[in-house]
This record gives C-alpha cells, structure tokens and sequence, in this order.
C-alpha cells in the first residue's frame, strides 16, 4: 500500500529540525533500521539547509516544500524551494564546494545525501528553484504500510 505525506513550512532555520522530526515520525512506520533512520534524517537536514541557505540565502519569505511516499519498503523524498536555483549542479555536487563559505559551510550536503541514499537526482534553474529527488530501499521494513 502506498502511503504519501506533504510538508509546507517557511524557510526559517528552525523549521530544519521540525522537518527533519517530522519525517522521521512519518517513516517509521515502515520499521527502519536506526542506522537508515539517522542516515534519512540527516539527509532531510541537509536538503532543507541547502533549501534555506543557498535557496533563499536565509530571507524568511520563503518556503519549503516537502513531499514523502512510503510504497513496500522504498522511501521517496522529494524537497523543493522556489529559490535561487544552481547555476552549475554538477559543480555543486563536488566535494566541499561551497558559496557561502564565510558560514563555515563544509560543502558535504550532496555527498552526504549521495552516500547515505539509493538515489539522488538534482533539477535546478536559476531564479526559479531547486527540486532534490531521494530515494532508499529499507532492508528489512515492514512492507505494507498501516
């Protein structure tokens, strides 16, 4: 059974955490390992920090868009901004790159999310936004979702 839950919220970066809670809550019911919870909750931190600092570069009129399916055993993540897109996504994906290095940003958010989940694939335009698509396979979950 596929189970689906849409998440909306102001681009503030204490919102990262509640984000970040409340997938978690919605995931586990699929029964996730500890290890596969840390690893999705890290990357739904990292998306929703890159969302709100290079995206809207921390101007609190933006918003988060968080959509999550469950369907036998595989998690869908999809997190989206309106903001300012990336110009070069590859480069954006290289290892400690970063634009906001004066943050002490570490430029890890896409290797993580790269390391900790099945799938990744990035769309972005500039001036119009940025859509991260994640997915992992859970090894032993529960199925069907309740």
């Amino acid at each position: 059974m596929r189970n689906q839950m849409d998440l909306t919220f102001s681009a503030l970066s204490e919102n990262e955490s509640f984000a970040r809670v409340t997938v978690g809550a919605f995931i586990a019911q699929l029964d996730p390992t500890m290890d596969e919870m840390t690893e999705i909750k890290t990357v739904v931190s990292e998306a929703v920090t890159n969302s709100i600092i290079h995206g809207y570069h921390n101007k609190p009129e933006g918003m988060v868009f968080i959509h999550v399916t469950l369907d036998n055993g595989v998690i869908e993540l999809t997190i989206r901004d309106e903001g300012m897109g990336i110009e070069d996504i590859e480069e954006a994906r290289q290892p400690l790159y970063t634009t906001k290095p004066e943050l002490e940003r570490s430029g890890m958010g896409f290797t993580i999310m790269e390391n900790f989940m099945d799938e990744i694939k990035v769309i972005s335009e500039p001036m119009i936004g940025t859509t991260v698509y994640l997915k992992k396979h859970l090894t032993n979950s529960k199925a069907i979702c309740n």
